[in-house]
């Protein structure tokens, strides 16, 4: 029996919990790790070391799998395309990725398929900042159209502060954005295939503490159906005009008033924080409907198993001896289900998250609160 090969490019905890689904669909997965002590090194069995930016690295790692994915959107465009050239199947695509890794390109794309925008600039100087600050009202936001992530390269501007931005325009252009009176971030996950199917997850409800996602209730609590519709069209429109494969996660500010009632955050064309609940909340977890679909395989349903779920995220603390904790963790909360990513501990790293799944119509408020003792004990010790 020969198994499907596929080399995921990034050794993070993104790649990390594919590979037990690969495991179990009798996938043969590869993964191209930075270091022999990144989150996914020994999750796999074959993890050669490789800089994602190394073309030699990159391609003897790509040409011995049949098909390439990410866990990170990092890789340079021309390496995609070479790898494209080749003819081996790079999915997301580089056509694809551009919108991911390019916060302009993706306004663009948005803008251009008539979907819900914030008002926005591309501005290359401060004079450029200046006027659109001026125009639309004060504050306004900055982002570098590269490389941000977890509230990096993300900036609030007042008028005052508009010289500031100069040092980001050195290396090129920056994206302004109105700052939007929002009432809640969501995120909407969908996968799609090479053959056009498109499946969704219910919306989810994401907490953001310092940039960095905190806590996702899923599905959204209180979310009119009208605007759970509208979301996950947006989504799904997104994914089949810019010609995505694998997961799609589209982050959302929820803006009561404005139709749709939400206007478009940010893209990523993989698994995502936010989906971190699907693995004990849903029929399929989005690793899973990931390989499924990069290998265009039929997708997975992906309605809840239950009630709502609760995940959060624990960063490092003061605790390093994580599995000290284990014991006192697990007993305060028999139903959580714990992951762990494998990296070592420092005070604000992602180290791993706590999912809580209740009961259909369990309070939602207590399912927090069980679920940030869980996370809590890990982080700071029994």
């Amino acid at each position: 029996m020969t198994s499907p090969k596929i080399g995921v490019i990034g050794g993070g905890q993104l790649a990390r919990m594919m590979a037990p689904v690969a495991l179990n669909l009798g996938i043969d997965l590869s993964i191209l790790c930075e270091s022999a002590d990144v989150s996914s090194a020994r999750a796999v069995a074959t993890a050669p070391i490789g800089d994602y930016k190394d073309r030699e690295a990159v391609l003897a790692f790509a040409r011995t799998v049949d098909v390439v994915t990410f866990d990170h959107e990092h890789v340079p465009q021309d390496l995609l395309q070479e790898m494209e050239a080749e003819g081996i199947a790079v999915r997301p695509g580089s056509q694809a990725l551009r919108h991911a890794q390019d916060k302009l390109v993706m306004r663009k794309a948005a803008e251009r398929l008539g979907l819900p925008n914030p008002r926005w600039a591309e501005a290359a100087t401060v004079e450029d900042v200046l006027a659109f600050g001026d125009e639309i009202g004060w504050p306004i936001v900055a982002k570098t159209p590269r490389g941000g992530y977890d509230g990096k390269g993300v900036r609030i501007v007042e008028r005052n502060e508009a010289e500031g931005v100069a040092e980001w325009m050195q290396t090129s252009t920056v994206l302004l954005e109105e700052k939007v009176n929002f009432s809640r971030e969501l995120s909407v996950l969908v996968a799609r295939r090479p053959s056009g199917e498109v499946r969704a997850w219910p919306m989810a409800h994401t907490i953001q503490v310092d940039g960095v996602c905190d806590e996702v209730i899923a599905p959204a609590q209180d979310l009119s159906p009208e605007v759970q519709a509208a979301a996950v069209e947006t989504a799904t429109s997104l994914a089949s005009e810019l010609g995505v494969t694998g997961v799609l996660a589209v982050e959302l500010f929820e803006v009561p008033g404005r139709a749709p009632g939400f206007i478009i955050n940010e893209l990523a064309m993989r698994p995502h924080n936010t989906g971190h609940w699907t693995q004990d909340g849903a029929v399929t977890s989005q690793f899973e409907q990931h390989l499924r679909a990069v290998l265009d395989w039929p997708l997975g349903a992906t309605n809840p198993l239950a009630g709502p779920t609760i995940m959060k995220n624990y960063l490092g603390g003061a605790n390093q001896d994580l599995h000290a904790a284990f014991p006192a963790a697990l007993a305060a909360e028999p139903e959580a289900k714990v992951h762990m990513y494998g990296k070592s501990v420092r005070p604000g790293r992602k180290i791993g998250h706590v999912n809580l799944v209740g009961a259909p119509g369990a309070d939602v408020d207590s399912l927090r609160e069980r679920a940030g003792r869980v996370a809590g004990i890990i982080r700071d010790g029994a």
